[in-house]
């Protein structure tokens, strides 16, 4: 491969629509995938069109380049990294083309995600099968490139089922249409020479039975060993000419080592009834679920999958998770989730629970299950396919450096072979003394097993290779096949010889080069691999550094074991649903991910060691668009908390850098306003004449809106007004923010006049601002002064019959999240369990109710229509229904809780200049978009001081507290 400075990337850059990208930072972006392998790409491109992808292969012949097609498929095998030119699809070719319902299929770009399109199918009554666990992040070309089987495959079968035709850039530079009945140009002498040698393989009958003997048998319905012969061989034996061959199912699988798929041509089906219902059977052993397995399959569910107690109990760990796991009773060594449809809820319910008292029963099964509880409705069932689906990324909650590693993870049997050969396993499993986790496919004889290894040591990588070797040969006895669904890419390609025979793998070697002569296209993966247990992202015998931080990461193991625990499954590339990661759906950077963050951060801080490396400017650029919005704390499955990832980022930059003016006036916020405060007449005028100024100055949009000075402080207003005496109901203790002090002075009042009406006694002690200006602007230092004065304020004064209540989620919920990794000793003890007892406005109330203390006989008659969006911190560490529930107390209140996502705003970052566009994009995309046309009588709710703003700024309207809307109640 020739040395980078030798490549004229500049030609190449001029030839393109798209991007091309040659930096450190994108080099290392791109170095990793959801795999344990690092390799550096020399450059990465983002084409636009088929023109970009023909270009880029052009270039890439010329100059001795390999060439690394990626998508986000569900490959965690190394085949998304390489050492040449990264080709990343998903950013831009993300077109539906074209659907004909009539004739069943859609036309897709490669980068169009599978939920993407089903979005799309809906409507019309037909969905895209094939349902990987990143089905909301995966694109359809990575699930042509490997397969992809997912949860669905005994019901719909493999992607390689669906695909009717596909457009390909061949290694020539030649454009070509594969599949049944397409009309393919014979002018490639690449073709030619494929199928000349197809024609002379699979002629000879003799090697035709060779083929089919090596490969998997055909009980094994999940195949991705190798390219796929064994399809073409009994394609040939069913009388089909090597001219009229389908070559669609031999690239499907073959990892981008053949061709580079532009174009896709998949097969829809009707939608699946409407009606569904998931019975948990829940067992005290593996070998117990797996036979109670077949008896499963027989009934013809829809879905049938496993999880184990591994990743049962590290969900605990993950907010979101531990909601959905709520279904699970007792501790269960391993879950049989079985999915049936039938046209109502009932009918299905009725197949769920009659399947569970088969599978309780003694006389049945030798181990039953000791429960099967069953639920109904699409809310329920979604909740238990998202602990399912969580499952790759929650594996990264493990702490410390050995993980439950992907390398003998997609192994498939028959299904009627998968209890004995898991039960050998078992046994294999021992002899290297290892607990492995066992989840996923059950119903089609594949079960994702991972060894917890730890591959920084020189002990963990020989076993790495030696129990995919073995598992590999216990494979072969039963006749699976070692990739069911993810590929052989680097972690299996060694074994695929040792698999199939010398003479077979020789017959995929040539294969491979009559595709692709130069080795252009992803070599290394799949055939001639490299050895399994080289290229891995830490070097033998690496040191973790540690480094002294001001917030504590030591239940991560330091913050850089933190930013491991991101393991690349990309739940924050999600486009729909939930709120992670704001501005990676604004700009589709992968820069602007979590993970994009997460690899940055864990590659600086492990391998530039020379120079401070909190100053390495491709962290401030992955780092520069992140909200802190905390989505990640509960959307991530891996709980990579990038929020207080990037505050000890900025906390630590600063150190050596110094502070901006911006930063120290956005830190200021409290004192300027309560200073300016004492004289608001004056302190407005002056803000609406010099305002502009200070923005220009202080890099502050000059399209956003500076919050105007209250005529006096909320706490003004609580001294005059105070009621005297004993709650009737109780007490509580008031958290007073910098925000609803000196900004929000209305919603305060709201609050202060509910709580009394509802007779409760409200105690406002004087404590210091809540530090949140400090810790979005990582000035941690004041930050945790304010803490440790908050802590010492409340600590003797706050419990379990008088709790501390905020109304700005942000500020009080510090008090959960980030005081106590602020506070060290005797104080952090007391800010963890003062934190037991901080409440948002809303799960106060909620928390009064649940008492039986307050109920809707307590509030007024007026009607009243809601949207509500709730806060994102509030979403991350609290619980968005309870803020629902709240606001319907009222019985003339309906409430509709939005599907939305970060309003943009998130502090100071909507203020910022140079963030100004990206946070109204944003606030588009997740919040404005769905108010827009709300009922003329409708209001719009949200608890957050930025979302309020977001709105006013946006719309020119009025967002309200939940405090406001409820004391409007009584008119």
């Amino acid at each position: 491969m020739p040395a980078t400075a030798s490549i004229p990337w500049s030609d190449l850059s001029a030839r393109l629509q798209g991007e091309l990208e040659t930096d450190g930072l994108h080099r290392i972006l791109f170095a990793t995938d959801a795999s344990v392998y690092r390799e550096l790409p020399l450059a990465v491109a983002f084409p636009r069109s088929e023109a970009d992808i023909v270009a880029c292969v052009t270039f890439a012949r010329a100059n001795g380049l390999p060439i690394t097609p990626r998508a986000g498929g569900t490959s965690l095998a190394g085949q998304a990294v390489g050492a040449g030119l990264v080709v990343d699809v998903s950013r831009h070719l993300r077109a539906i083309v074209e659907i004909d319902t009539e004739a069943g299929y859609a036309i897709v770009e490669p980068g169009v995600i599978r939920d993407q399109l089903n979005a799309a199918l809906r409507p019309l009554g037909y969905w895209f099968g094939p349902n990987t666990s990143t089905a909301n992040r995966c694109t359809i070309g990575g699930m042509f490139g490997n397969n992809s089987c997912g949860s669905t495959s005994i019901t719909v079968g493999s992607t390689r089922d669906h695909v009717l035709a596909a457009r390909v850039v061949l290694a020539d530079g030649s454009v070509q249409a594969l599949g049944a009945g397409a009309q393919e140009p014979s002018t490639s002498e690449t073709l030619a020479n494929v199928r000349r040698f197809l024609h002379r393989t699979l002629s000879d009958p003799v090697t035709r039975r060779n083929i089919l003997d090596a490969f998997p048998k055909a009980e094994v319905t999940r195949r991705n060993n190798g390219y796929a012969l064994d399809l073409l061989a009994r394609q040939f034996e069913a009388g089909d000419a090597p001219g009229r061959i389908d070559l669609c199912p031999l690239l499907a699988g073959s990892e981008g080592t053949l061709a580079f798929t532009s174009q896709l041509k998949v097969n829809i089906l009707p939608l699946p009834p409407e009606g569904s219902a998931v019975v948990a059977l829940h067992f005290r052993s593996i070998d117990a679920s797996l036979r109670a397995t077949q008896a499963a399959m027989a009934t013809e569910p829809f879905m049938c999958e496993l999880m184990d107690d591994t990743i049962l109990n590290l969900a605990l760990d993950n907010p979101d998770q531990r909601r959905n796991a709520a279904f699970v009773q007792g501790n269960p060594r391993a879950l049989l989730l079985v999915e049936y449809r039938a046209e109502t809820d009932e009918a299905a319910l009725a197949l769920a629970n009659e399947l569970g008292r088969e599978l309780m029963d003694p006389d049945r099964l030798a181990e039953p299950a000791y429960a099967a509880p069953a639920l109904a409705a699409q809310k329920n069932t979604d909740q238990v396919w998202a602990l399912r689906s969580a499952g790759l990324g929650i594996l990264g909650n493990m702490v410390g450096d050995a993980k439950a590693v992907a390398c003998i993870e997609d192994t498939a049997v028959a299904l009627t072979d998968l209890a004995d050969y898991i039960a050998e396993f078992s046994k294999l499993m021992e002899v290297y003394q290892q607990h492995p986790v066992y989840y996923a496919h059950a119903g089609a004889g594949e079960l994702h097993l991972r060894p917890i290894l730890d591959l920084k040591s020189e002990n963990g990588r020989r076993k790495f290779y030696e129990i995919t070797r073995d598992v590999a040969r216990l494979v072969k006895k039963y006749r699976g096949s070692l990739s069911g669904e993810h590929g052989d890419g680097r972690v299996r390609g060694q074994f695929l010889e040792e698999m199939l025979g010398g003479e077979v793998y020789q017959l995929l070697v040539e294969l491979k080069r009559q595709w692709d002569p130069h080795h252009l296209f992803n070599p290394g993966k799949i055939v001639e691999a490299p050895p399994m247990n080289e290229s891995l992202r830490y070097d033998v015998g690496h040191h973790t550094p540690a480094y002294d931080t001001a917030l504590d990461f030591g239940r991560d193991g330091g913050i850089l074991r933190s930013a491991e625990k991101c393991n690349g499954s990309g739940d924050c590339r999600k486009l729909s649903g939930g709120a992670m990661c704001p501005s990676y759906r604004a700009t589709l950077h992968e820069k602007d991910s979590t993970r994009g963050r997460a690899n940055v951060l864990r590659e600086v801080l492990t391998r530039n060691q020379k120079e401070d490396p909190f100053t390495h400017p491709a962290l401030e650029t992955a780092m520069d668009l992140c909200l802190s919005c905390k989505a990640c704390t509960s959307e991530c499955p891996s709980t990579v908390n990038m929020t207080n990832l990037k505050a000890e980022y900025l906390h630590q930059q600063q150190q050596a850098e110094g502070v901006s003016l911006r930063t120290r006036l956005i830190a200021a916020n409290e004192s300027l306003y309560r200073w300016g405060g004492k004289v608001p007449g004056l302190s407005n005028t002056l803000l609406r004449i010099a305002g502009p100024a200070v923005k220009r100055i202080a890099g502050i949009a000059a399209g956003r809106s500076l919050p105007a000075f209250p005529e006096e402080p909320l706490r003004s207003f609580f001294e005059r007004e105070r009621p005297r005496g004993a709650g009737k109901r109780g007490r509580l203790y008031f958290f007073g923010d910098e925000f609803i002090n000196y900004q929000d002075v209305e919603v305060g009042k709201a609050a202060l006049r509910l709580w009394w009406k509802l007779g409760y006694e409200v105690h406002w002690p004087g404590h210091q601002a809540s530090g949140r200006a400090e810790l979005s602007k990582g000035l941690l230092r004041s930050a945790r002064r304010r803490a440790r004065n908050n802590v010492l304020c409340f600590r003797h004064r706050v419990g379990e019959e008088a709790p501390l209540v905020g109304l700005e989620p942000s500020a009080i919920l510090g008090f959960r999240d980030e005081y106590p990794k602020l506070l060290r000793g005797e104080l952090q003890e007391a800010a963890h369990v003062l934190g037991t007892h901080a409440f948002t406005f809303d799960e106060w109330l909620y928390r009064e109710v649940a008492l039986g203390r307050i109920g809707s006989e307590d509030f007024g008659n007026v009607r009243c229509d809601i949207l509500l969006h709730v806060h994102c911190h509030e979403k991350a560490l609290g619980d968005s229904s309870k803020c629902a529930s709240v606001l319907s107390l009222p019985e003339n209140y309906t409430v509709r809780l939005l599907d939305s996502g970060c309003c943009g705003m998130a502090g100071s970052f909507g203020y910022e200049a140079e963030h100004y566009a990206v946070s109204r994009t944003i606030a588009e995309q997740s919040l404005i978009s769905k108010i827009r046309d709300r009922a003329p009588d409708s209001i719009v709710v949200a608890s957050g001081t930025s979302c309020r703003h977001t709105v006013k700024d946006e719309l020119g309207w009025r967002a309200r507290h939940s405090a406001e809307v409820l004391w409007a109640s009584w008119g």
